[in-house]
């Protein structure tokens, strides 16, 4: 991820020789972090910010501020139309208490939906990014199977780089120790995927991470490895089609699952709206009350003021504060809620559709 425009600019500079195209997607506060370096010129982009990505008052976590997003730009190779999408979703800060997981299957399910609806006139999708899941969780078999991707690692006929393809390892200097205790080899969590759409067949002749440090330098390059595909595109005699990454009943199975987790998702977010509600409606009731006891000393009801004047202004400005900040906290649980129920009732009617095909 490039999350500083000027670094941006600076490999921009130092990579036009070699990928005189270039894209940086803008989004958020601090910026989505996504960019492209093609050596083939780039016909159009797009970008797509995803509708839930955390929560603003986590600060230490930040992902809100990053506008989480995935970033379409459309190549032309040799005849051939490349839809290349690069995304980046929301950290896993606890494997055990994972309270984003439902804004992160969210964003994998309007992720297959964007490269679903986006990617119809391509000959060829390919995904990069870091998905912020293990292989196997079940927003990685939703992306694949609702889309029909196949996953470069386990489609690879070489493979070269850290044990099991994994891209976050503990012997890097950035990473957290701690967290990766569970996983002494690592976790593989930064994916290339890809399909064919048309008369193509895409083969993954060879898969690479980087391990170690930098060239001439005590470091590595990233906190993750990076993670480089050889494909081999050929075309075939009639047209491919989607090459399903999973047969329809396992997909729902895992649609099903999904929908289970996002359900689980929306009733803690039913009850944070709830919770911030009553907040508000007790800061607005203490105001009232404040008010009505100030307008009676005022009309002479009370001979003189029940509180102190300091303390009576420092409560009503507390008040005040506890209003706004739950206020605010209610209107962002209920577009949560919304966001929540609308991808609920897709995967309802998702898993509906792959049933009457069944």
């Amino acid at each position: 991820q490039v999350w500083s425009e000027q670094d941006y600019s600076d490999l921009k500079a130092r990579l036009e020789s070699c990928y005189p195209f270039s894209h940086y997607f803008r989004s958020g506060v601090i910026g989505s972090g996504l960019c492209v370096f093609s050596r083939f010129p780039i016909l159009d982009t797009l970008l797509y910010q995803y509708s839930l990505n955390g929560y603003p008052y986590m600060l230490q976590h930040g992902d809100w501020f990053c506008g989480k997003s995935v970033g379409l730009v459309i190549i032309k190779i040799s005849g051939i139309i490349f839809n290349v999408y690069v995304t980046h979703l929301h950290a896993e800060y606890s494997r055990e208490k994972d309270a984003y997981l439902p804004h992160r299957l969210v964003q994998a399910w309007e992720l297959a939906q964007f490269i679903r609806h986006t990617s119809k006139a391509a000959d060829v999708v390919l995904l990069g990014g870091d998905l912020n899941m293990h292989p196997e969780d079940v927003g990685v078999r939703l992306l694949r199977g609702w889309a029909g991707l196949q996953d470069a690692f386990t489609e690879a006929t070489r493979f070269e780089g850290c044990e099991g393809g994994c891209t976050l390892i503990p012997n890097n200097c950035f990473t957290v120790k701690s967290e990766l205790l569970p996983f002494p080899l690592g976790i593989r969590i930064d994916y290339i995927l890809y399909k064919a759409i048309s008369s193509f067949t895409v083969k993954c002749e060879e898969l690479k991470t980087t391990t170690g440090t930098a060239p001439g330098v005590d470091i590595p390059f990233s906190d993750h490895e990076a993670v480089m595909a050889t494909l081999h595109i050929q075309r075939q005699g009639q047209a491919a089609g989607g090459h399903p990454g999973t047969t329809e009943p396992t997909l729902v199975d895992v649609v099903t699952e999904a929908r289970t987790e996002v359900g689980m998702g929306l009733r803690a977010a039913r009850r944070q709206r709830y919770s911030s509600g009553r907040m508000a409606v007790l800061a607005l009731l203490l105001l009232l009350l404040q008010a009505a006891a100030a307008l009676g000393t005022l009309a002479g009801l009370a001979a003189e003021q029940p509180f102190p004047k300091l303390s009576f202004s420092l409560l009503a400005f507390l008040a005040i504060g506890v209003l706004l900040l739950a206020a605010g906290l209610h209107l962002f649980h209920t577009m949560e809620v919304k966001m929540l129920q609308g991808t609920e009732e897709q995967l309802r009617l998702a898993l509906r559709a792959l049933q009457e095909r069944l």
